[in-house]
């Protein structure tokens, strides 16, 4: 996935408060088969590494458009 536009940075920044929520929701669950639970948190915590990467590489591809100007 590579950003685009200044939209797909606004909706990527959304998803990822969303998965945020979910992470720290996931962590308070209790009653939940504790191997499942893990094993989402992985895939949650994943997900959000990429988003975050994804993020910096449009900010910093942003910065260098603005400097070069």
């Amino acid at each position: 996935m590579t950003l685009q536009s200044h939209r797909e940075l606004e909706a990527a920044r959304e998803k990822l408060r969303l998965l945020e929520a979910r992470y720290d929701a996931n962590r308070c669950m209790k009653g939940v088969d504790e191997h499942v639970r893990e094993l989402s948190m992985r895939s949650l915590r994943k997900l959000i590494n990429q988003l975050k990467e994804e993020i910096a590489r449009f900010e910093s591809r942003s910065s260098l458009r603005t400097d070069t100007r």
